[in-house]
């Protein structure tokens, strides 16, 4: 694992302990020191220092001869979520679409060739995919990367898909790249895209971009369904004008919220400057 930074000022142990963090998941909730040592390639005792260190930190608990993660770790997802403002934006506009829709609603952003979730209410419906908060999944494949790769100008879309996934799903199949600049193409005119069992069998999403208030394309957002239960019909003639509706008004809701009035914190506070409406102040 030596050796992976590009600069000198690349610090290793630090990469060695977020691989830590990302051993565990819903599958690997609990593990040895020997599992997470085998699961991110380091010797024991390298495992162990950084198993205690984000202990005494309190990311990590030593329980039943083995560690978990402890609702610390959150904070280090959230801060990126609350730095934009999203999720308490997107939250009752999420809830009202699927009051409308009786269907799961989400929301995501671009990391690489993947799209992660940031938002997102779910319906209680059998799916074939696990999904929360974080979760990855290759965004060729899905309607909202279709809808973030096409915001992107062809040679970022093309250095974004270079990117390996870490989604932990199969690679996807080549596609010439002319043929996907011509499904980006085809999104970025209409607006929105639609994933029809591409990402796995039963799932069909139609998804639209969420703009900010530059008018640039930083989040998608979707409804997914049952493929044996909703036709494509359904979710673009049904579906697909509440979607779009509802996306403008995050967007609209967003780009209110960045002009907010900015005020300082008194300076021996030493916090960076936060809005009127963060104090309480309508």
């Amino acid at each position: 694992m030596a050796g992976r930074g590009r600069t000198p000022e690349f610090i290793e142990a630090l990469a060695r302990g977020l691989d830590v963090l990302r051993s565990f998941d819903a599958d690997h909730a609990h593990m040895s020191l020997t599992e997470v040592a085998t699961a991110v390639g380091l010797a024991r005792p390298t495992a162990r220092r950084i198993l205690l260190t984000l202990q005494e930190l309190g990311y990590v608990r030593a329980e039943r001869a083995g560690y978990t993660l402890t609702p610390r770790v959150l904070d280090l997802g959230m801060a990126y979520v609350d730095a934009l403002g999203l999720w308490e934006i997107a939250r009752p506009h999420l809830q009202a679409l699927v009051g409308v829709t009786g269907e799961s609603s989400s929301m995501t952003q671009l990391d690489g060739s993947d799209i992660v979730y940031v938002a997102r209410v779910a319906v209680p419906k059998i799916i074939t995919l696990r999904v929360h908060i974080g979760t990855r999944f290759p965004a060729l494949v899905t309607s909202q990367g279709k809808v973030l790769l096409a915001a992107l100008p062809p040679e970022r879309a093309d250095e974004a898909l270079r990117i390996p996934s870490r989604s932990g799903l199969p690679p996807v199949l080549p596609r010439e790249r002319d043929e996907i600049h011509e499904m980006l193409a085809e999104v970025r005119a209409r607006g929105w895209a639609l994933a029809d069992e591409e990402l796995a069998p039963g799932i069909r999403s139609i998804a639209a971009p969420v703009r900010d208030g530059h008018g640039r394309v930083h989040a998608a957002m979707n409804v997914t369904v049952h493929a044996a239960e909703t036709p494509v019909r359904v979710l673009v003639d049904d579906y697909l004008p509440h979607l779009l509706r509802t996306a403008g008004e995050i967007g609209a809701d967003w780009a209110r919220w960045q002009r907010r009035p900015m005020t300082e914190e008194p300076a021996s506070g030493g916090r960076s400057p936060r809005s009127r409406r963060d104090q309480g102040v309508a």
